[in-house]
């Protein structure tokens, strides 16, 4: 079960496309965080989102937002998928151990091996505000994101 609106997000520490460590913690108190994950890159369902957000990004990467996505891939995949793509946004591995912040979250399906698409909207002391989870293959819609974000 997702994790639901008012609860406190669990902090994490991923790489990211790049190899960095991103930590949820780092936006704390600065900006609010759409945590977003999708099953895996390359896909079709996958690559559309991700690329609606790229064409969208002033709205989710700002002075008072940031865009974080997170797939069960690993770091160097998706490195090439966001040069591909043209994703400047932070791609975030939890590729080892396997799914744990997925988990976290709620949305790691065990038999597939993957995170189902949840997305989470956090508020700058670290609180869900607004979540929505959909199944592999339903794609999420960034209008509702928006509305969100504009609500905190």
């Amino acid at each position: 079960m997702a994790i639901a609106v008012g609860e406190k997000a669990p902090d994490f520490a991923l790489k990211n496309q790049h190899g960095e460590t991103v930590r949820l913690a780092d936006f704390r108190g600065e900006k609010n965080v759409v945590l977003l994950f999708y099953p895996f890159a390359f896909t079709g369902v996958c690559t559309g989102e991700l690329c609606a957000l790229r064409d969208e990004l002033p709205k989710f990467v700002n002075d008072d937002v940031q865009l974080l996505a997170v797939s069960n891939d690993a770091p160097f995949s998706l490195r090439v998928f966001a040069e591909q793509e043209g994703l400047e946004y932070p791609l975030l591995s939890d590729f080892w151990p396997h799914g744990d912040v997925s988990r976290a979250y709620g949305v790691f399906d065990e038999e597939k091996g993957c995170a189902v698409r949840g997305t989470f909207i956090i508020d700058k002391e670290g609180v869900v505000r607004w979540t929505i989870v959909n199944g592999l293959p339903d794609a999420r819609d960034l209008n509702e994101y928006t509305q969100a974000l504009a609500a905190l």
